[in-house]
């Protein structure tokens, strides 16, 4: 697809997510700063809500544009040891991003690269249809996962530092590698 010794500006930039819940927090403070300056931002984040019927927290993926919840984790009772990922939630939560890329945005967040994404299920889907799309990705990295990631993304990644001011000069770069569009001639 690409030729080895052509350069590429990395699409995607990427955050070791060793404390998941604060590098979700700098990536949703983030997308909302950009909101705040106009951009397009759409996405998921990860975050924890209290379950109404149990009151224990539950995982949810919450969509950058609507606000909708995605609860990703199923409540399968104290003491269970099964895998409680909603499956179903995770593809209406992915299918939310794909609309998104196909539809034009400035930028999107994806929560996290990890086990599902690692066997091609998860997110997957939503990253291809982004860099499809030519859009600029911020994603969280489970730690877990960095050689799977490295063969997902390739060269289009690069690892920046979880801070505000890394993700605004990666972004910077990302602004001022857009492509001029140039009005649809007449025909």
């Amino acid at each position: 697809m690409f030729e080895d010794n052509a350069p590429l500006q990395p699409r995607i930039a990427a955050i070791r997510a060793d404390a998941s819940e604060s590098v979700q927090a700098l990536m949703d403070a983030f997308a909302t700063e950009l909101k705040g300056r106009g951009h397009a931002v759409a996405g998921v984040v990860q975050t924890r809500v209290a379950d109404g019927n149990t009151g224990r927290k539950r995982i949810v993926l919450r969509d950058l544009e609507s606000g909708e919840l995605f609860p990703i984790s199923q409540d399968l009772g104290r003491g269970s040891v099964a895998c409680n990922l909603d499956s179903g939630e995770l593809a209406l939560a992915c299918a939310a991003v794909e609309r998104a890329a196909r539809r034009g945005v400035d930028i999107i967040v994806l929560s996290k690269f990890a086990k599902q994404e690692a066997a091609r299920g998860g997110l997957s889907d939503a990253f291809r249809c982004a860099i499809s799309a030519k859009t600029p990705v911020i994603v969280s990295v489970s730690p877990d996962f960095l050689d799977e990631w490295g063969v997902f993304a390739g060269r289009l990644s690069e690892f920046v530092e979880p801070s505000l001011a890394a993700l605004e000069e990666w972004w910077a770069r990302m602004r001022a590698d857009q492509p001029l569009t140039l009005p649809e001639a007449d025909t």
